[in-house]
């Protein structure tokens, strides 16, 4: 038998592989003692690279200048128009009820309908934990969208603060700062129906080949009589959800230090608050990015230093 010497074909880490359900992803989130929200919500805007002094003590380049290639994020800030308490059960975790804001804002109405008799206490006794219900302000668009934020701290500063939160806004700077991780949710770009060459990166067959050159070779063995799930094949690409971790957040900045000369392609002028997140995100222009505290989080964190910000065009 000949010796296989490379790795198979197609990984099976993410299955079924096929559309999300909606353009935003939901979020897991990890414990935390800090009694704060522990999550925020921006929109990917594009790229651009930025020059930042080397501050880890163990890094070749230390102190020197590192140019790195950056995403923009903006950040409009999010409202709290409900909160919404958990209990812990033998079949699970139920939920006990919701409490709205008093006062609405009109452009929810276009992603959710709460009638009056909703708007109403719930008794906080039996409780395990408490999740903000928060929606987005997007400038480039009238309906926002609406997802959970989870609070850490114990179960009393959790409704504390939430009861403190209600019917305000929370900005970027109130989770995160400079410096910190973050780990990344979105749904990727979608590429639609793809071959197997595209979508597992099979190896493409010779001249010779009879009728296709862009197709598997073989469908597996003769018994039992049917293709294994493991056979690569064509179908959706992209458009599915992935996470990012501990990506670190270099700067919040205002929007005069970060619109390069035209704008940016695609989308514009950033008009809002906005944080430079080191590397790329996963995900379209002006496609909702979901971030949380690390579930991982790495114990060394240094100092940021950016001595230089690209403002040229990016228009090519």
């Amino acid at each position: 038998m000949p010796q296989e010497r490379r790795p198979k074909r197609g990984g099976r880490g993410f299955y079924p592989k096929k559309r999300a359900p909606r353009s935003y992803p939901a979020s897991k989130f990890a414990s935390s003692k800090d009694a704060k929200p522990l999550g925020f919500a921006a929109y990917k805007v594009g790229m651009t690279h930025v020059q930042v002094l080397d501050t880890n003590p163990k890094s070749r380049t230390k102190n020197q200048l590192v140019t790195k290639a950056v995403s923009v994020l903006e950040c409009p800030p999010l409202t709290v128009f409900g909160y919404r308490l958990y209990k812990k059960t033998i079949q699970g975790i139920k939920t006990l009820g919701d409490v709205y804001s008093e006062k609405m804002d009109k452009r929810l109405e276009r992603k959710v309908e709460i009638k009056q008799s909703q708007k109403k206490t719930v008794p906080e006794n039996g409780a395990s934990h408490v999740h903000l219900l928060c929606h987005t302000n997007p400038v480039f668009k009238k309906t926002p969208e609406v997802f959970e934020i989870a609070i850490g701290g114990g179960i009393k500063e959790q409704a504390e603060l939430a009861k403190q939160l209600l019917g305000k806004q929370v900005k970027v700077s109130d989770v995160f700062k400079a410096g910190d991780y973050a780990d990344v949710s979105s749904v990727s770009k979608g590429k639609g129906f793809q071959g197997p060459v595209k979508r597992f990166g099979i190896r493409l067959h010779g001249r010779k080949m009879r009728h296709m050159h862009r197709h598997v070779g073989s469908l597996g063995q003769a018994e039992p009589g049917k293709v294994r799930p493991t056979v690569p094949a064509a179908g959706q690409l992209g458009f599915q959800t992935r996470t990012e971790l501990n990506k670190r957040i270099l700067k919040i900045v205002e929007p005069k230090e970060i619109n390069p000369k035209g704008g940016f392609p695609n989308f514009g002028i950033v008009k809002t608050e906005s944080i430079i997140v080191e590397g790329s995100v996963p995900g379209a222009r002006k496609r909702l990015i979901r971030l949380r505290t690390p579930m991982r989080p790495i114990a060394s964190k240094y100092p940021v230093e950016i001595k230089y910000i690209s403002l040229e065009s990016k228009q090519g």
